[in-house]
């Protein structure tokens, strides 16, 4: 596995890579990898020549500096992780390389809708950080086909309509959120749970199947509102638990009934006694 920390660098050896005529899957993450993380590395490498991942804590997309400050790190770990899956090449970034002019908001991104509901409306700022660093690495990578995971639901979102805002020709490829076995959603932030505070973050998922179980025995906010409640009894801070549809135009709607658009139960929870934020999503 390559391994480069400069711009210049990456881009000289993947412009070799594309005269070559080889095809570019790109797995950007924030480290403290884990499975989910190894899988669209797997699936990059069934769908492409040359796997690149990045990683990079990205400080603009965090609107609470201390979250910041507490996102675990784990590069040595990770760079086992992706030797050991086939990773190809590592971008791996400081803040002065991929901001070399500051941190300050140089573009704006027409995210409409999708910047005002759920995660956006909760932490203000995030989605344009996540624009701006997504735009800078695909400028950088220029990749045939992006992976990202679905547990991320609204951040693929965002992302699919910047793909369209800057005319990238990147693919966007979403795949399954993985799961431990008793069901949690795997995410970096469960490395910041102790065993207590872990099994309390299965009430998550808990939720989910309740309402999933339970969504066409009775109307969706007396279900939805029974989720809540079963969240906040388990000592949980619930931003939001919505069921919502996605339209073509690619926003989305908060149906009170079932159609025929693919409905999603999505949550934003806090663990109260950790203090860590968990989101997860499901499919009804």
């Amino acid at each position: 596995m390559y391994l480069f920390k400069q711009k210049d660098t990456l881009d000289r050896h993947l412009s070799t890579a594309r005269k070559n005529g080889k095809r570019i899957g790109f797995v950007p993450t924030m480290g403290a990898l884990h499975q989910g993380h190894l899988s669209l590395i797997a699936n990059a490498k069934e769908n492409c020549d040359v796997v690149v991942c990045s990683i990079f804590v990205n400080p603009t997309q965090f609107n609470d500096p201390a979250d910041f400050e507490k996102y675990p790190v784990t590069i040595d770990n990770d760079i086992l992780q992706l030797t050991d899956a086939g990773t190809d090449v590592l971008f791996l970034p400081s803040v002065q390389e991929m901001y070399p002019d500051g941190l300050t908001v140089k573009t704006h991104y027409d995210f409409g809708q999708l910047e005002t509901v759920l995660e956006g409306a909760h932490r203000p700022g995030h989605f344009q950080g996540v624009g701006q660093i997504v735009h800078k690495l695909l400028d950088l990578v220029k990749p045939d086909k992006l992976f990202m995971g679905q547990k991320d639901f609204q951040q693929c979102l965002i992302v699919n309509r910047l793909l369209k805002l800057i005319h990238s020709p990147a693919e966007l490829v979403v795949c399954p959120t993985l799961r431990e076995p008793d069901g949690l959603a795997m995410s970096s932030r469960n490395m910041r749970l102790n065993p207590a505070e872990r099994q309390n973050a299965l009430n998550i998922y808990k939720a989910l199947i309740y309402v999933k179980d339970n969504i066409h025995i009775a109307s969706f906010s007396e279900i939805l509102n029974s989720a809540v409640n079963q969240l906040k009894m388990n000592k949980f801070d619930v931003d939001y638990l919505s069921l919502v549809s996605v339209e073509e135009d690619g926003t989305v709607t908060f149906p009170k009934e079932m159609s025929s658009r693919p409905l999603y139960l999505v949550v934003a929870a806090k663990e109260v006694s950790s203090g860590v934020r968990l989101i997860d999503n499901m499919q009804m």
